[in-house]
């Protein structure tokens, strides 16, 4: 091969050479020939087409009769037992009046009926206190076989039916045979704000007395600042509150005499032993000196 022929082919190849190297280093962007679109926040989930509508708030039971004479708008804080004993009734008759079916259920708001039905609230007033000297004994009948704790301390209606005890059906509430619950003297009088009954220090164990005939109403540790209570109705208007017991010695619905041992002193929810008595009339609190004949 001529000289000058093989430079010419030898340049020629050396080219071609640095040519290839140079593509190998020098690569053309790769082209996607399936692109996909940019990537973005998931769209957010379309509005339902139609959203359920708000639930009306249930109206609270008895709420028509709210502000009415012998009904009670349930307050923060209240219990049944409460307001029956405020209202100088049994909780028993309120949850009956009322179709209660859990009493321990109620709400604020509620509106719960606290007389009778057929009752004239207007016609409920409280009568003066009876003297002491002007009682005497009148025995609360006893509990038929079969008949239910409410039928037998409703008071009774403008017209009394058959069943109704003819006891029960007076108007002449204040003939009451009073007596003391205990023994022991007055440590601490009765102040319409700050102790709405007489306090009485003891041992514990000592008797608590029933302080006139009646029907155990409650006996139970329900109600707060009480500790074990015993409560019992006399009539259609008295009540007695028996508080801070150690032990009670009767049951609910159970029909106990005067001077009936009912409890025994105790400090349940109290720093020191004593019995917190109260009398209501009417649901109102009112002083038991003045009902509780003189020593």
């Amino acid at each position: 091969m001529p000289t000058s022929l093989r430079l010419i082919f030898v340049t020629v190849t050396t080219s071609l050479l640095l040519s290839a190297c140079g593509t190998s280093l020098h690569q053309a962007p790769v082209e996607d020939r399936n692109p996909q679109p940019p990537k973005s926040a998931a769209p957010a989930p379309a509005a339902a087409s139609s959203a359920p509508a708000v639930a009306e708030a249930k109206p609270l039971p008895g709420i028509e009769n709210a502000g009415k004479p012998g009904y009670y708008t349930v307050k923060p804080g209240d219990a049944l037992i409460r307001i029956a004993l405020d209202n100088g009734q049994t909780w028993r008759d309120v949850a009956k009046w009322n179709n209660l079916d859990n009493p321990n259920r109620i709400e604020v708001g509620q509106v719960l009926r606290i007389l009778p039905p057929g009752v004239d609230a207007s016609a409920v007033t409280a009568k003066p206190i009876a003297s002491a000297a002007k009682v005497e004994t009148r025995p609360l009948e006893a509990k038929p076989p079969g008949a239910s704790a409410s039928a037998a301390s409703q008071p009774a209606p403008t017209a009394a039916p058959a069943k109704e005890s003819p006891k029960e059906a007076t108007t002449d509430d204040d003939n009451l045979a009073w007596g003391w619950p205990v023994t022991h003297p007055v440590t601490a009088g009765f102040d319409e704000q700050r102790n709405k009954g007489l306090d009485f220090a003891g041992k514990p164990g000592d008797p608590v007395l029933a302080v006139a005939d009646g029907r155990v109403v409650y006996a139970g540790s329900g109600l707060r600042g009480y500790g074990n209570l015993v409560i019992i109705k006399h009539n259609n208007t008295y009540l007695t509150a028996y508080a801070h017991n150690r032990a009670m010695l009767v049951e609910q619905d159970q029909v106990v005499r005067k001077g009936q041992r009912i409890a025994e002193m105790g400090s349940t929810e109290s720093d020191t032993v004593k019995l917190h008595f109260e009398v209501r009339k009417l649901g109102k609190p009112v002083d038991p000196a003045k009902l509780l004949p003189s020593r």
